[in-house]
């Protein structure tokens, strides 16, 4: 059964399968990651109730296809408490089949994924393995050249939800400029895009980059983190039009159009898939007076203020664990719960941010972080345009030319079928 395997990889498929069988590895299989998060039961498949195809694996699952590149090298992870392989954390399964990790750098929410958004990460020692950890938010946003030092390989493999704000893609980009710059191989653990079913919103122009959008694509990509990858390096969008070295590893038996709900909640405010799927239309009201639920068990699936006119449902944002001094705290608000709501069906609109806004006494007043708001947008048309009283049809006409431009760029770097 070995014959059309090739010497070198043969040893290490053997080794692999005697690390499997042993009791060892088997009891991280049938463990808890290594932060406590049980991958079978995240509130991420419970809402809403949508088939999910569980025959996908990751790239991460298909650890056989790329342990081979990692014997006798050197490796650093970017990861965090996603980075799983069924209920074990990716670090964990690599240590016990004997490969060399020599740091794990850390993303926005940090490596156990409990820090706020735009919270301080800091560099630590991993209690558990003993690993050096180098945070990649804050000032240091990109490895330094004497982190890499000693690195033969860097794998990449946190779950992403498929927008533009969302942080982890920011975070691949630079690691990606330097491994081009120091000349590593990234090698990239795909997972699937839970919003990858379609493509939407305004384009960001470049002027408007900053790290919660890097590059010009919609505020829905429709990539996976493999795909943008693969746009990043073939239109040059690497400081001074650099390439990285890519290896990719591909999930099996997923395809764009298929519902997908992550095994483990991304961060501590997307605790399920419905918060995922609303999120590319809620995320808009951070740089307005409206709170999104932080400080509730209801993140991104609640809207409201203080004012009344919103609607009937109410909450209180208070602060707790991955909400500290959220906005509008202790404050009891007024506005829609969007729990029921078809969220997939609907994809990403604007109705939600222009009916509190047509519905807000202060309109001068809502948007109070104008700047936080265009960084979002990618640019300050939206802005201008709800301000301007345009309708979500008026609006959608003014960025779709730069979409349909995207929509033609994409193409060229699918890895699964629509």
């Amino acid at each position: 059964m070995f014959r059309f395997i090739k010497k070198p990889y043969l040893i290490t498929f053997l080794f692999f399968m005697s690390a499997c069988s042993s009791s060892k590895f088997q009891s991280y299989l049938k463990g808890a990651t290594l932060y406590g998060r049980d991958g079978d039961n995240c509130s991420c498949h419970n809402s809403p109730k949508l088939p999910v195809d569980h025959s996908v694996k990751t790239g991460a699952d298909r650890i056989v296809e790329f342990l081979p590149d990692l014997k006798g090298k050197t490796v650093a992870l970017v990861v965090n408490h996603t980075s799983t392989i069924k209920r074990t954390h990716l670090a964990d399964s690599l240590l016990s089949l004997g490969v060399k990790i020599k740091t794990i750098f850390a993303p926005e929410h940090g490596f156990r994924g409990t820090a706020d958004a735009g919270e301080h990460v800091s560099n630590g020692i991993d209690r558990k393995t003993g690993l050096p950890i180098v945070s990649l938010y804050g000032s240091n946003k990109k490895p330094a050249p004497g982190q890499l030092e000693g690195i033969d390989v860097v794998i990449f493999d946190i779950q992403d939800v498929g927008t533009r704000f969302y942080t982890y893609t920011s975070t691949m980009h630079y690691v990606m400029e330097a491994c081009a710059e120091n000349n590593k191989t990234l090698m990239i653990l795909d997972r699937p895009n839970p919003n990858g079913h379609y493509v939407d919103g305004p384009v960001l122009q470049k002027k408007f980059s900053s790290f919660v959008g890097l590059n010009p694509v919609p505020i829905v990509h429709g990539c996976t983190v493999a795909e943008l990858a693969l746009m990043i390096n073939g239109e040059k969008w690497l400081k001074d039009g650099n390439e990285c070295k890519l290896k990719i590893i591909t999930c099996l038996n997923y395809k764009h159009s298929m519902p997908y709900a992550p095994p483990v909640a991304p961060s501590p405010n997307l605790p399920n898939l419905q918060s995922i799927l609303l999120y590319p239309s809620i995320c808009l009201f951070e740089g307005t007076v409206v709170s999104v639920g932080r400080g509730t068990d209801t993140q991104f699936q609640v809207i409201g203020s203080p004012d009344p006119e919103n609607g009937t449902y109410t909450f209180t944002p208070v602060e707790k664990p991955g909400a500290k001094n959220p906005p509008l705290k202790d404050t009891l608000c007024y506005g829609l719960d969007l729990r029921t709501v078809n969220a997939r069906k609907e994809k990403f609109t604007l109705k939600y941010v222009l009916d509190l806004y047509q519905k807000s006494t202060q309109k001068d007043k809502f948007i109070n972080r104008p700047k936080s708001f265009d960084l979002l947008a990618g640019s300050d048309s939206l802005r201008k345009l709800i301000q301007s009283g345009y309708s979500e049809k008026d609006i959608r006409k003014t960025w779709q030319t730069d979409l349909d431009k995207y929509k033609n760029i994409r193409k060229k770097y699918l890895l699964y079928a629509e």
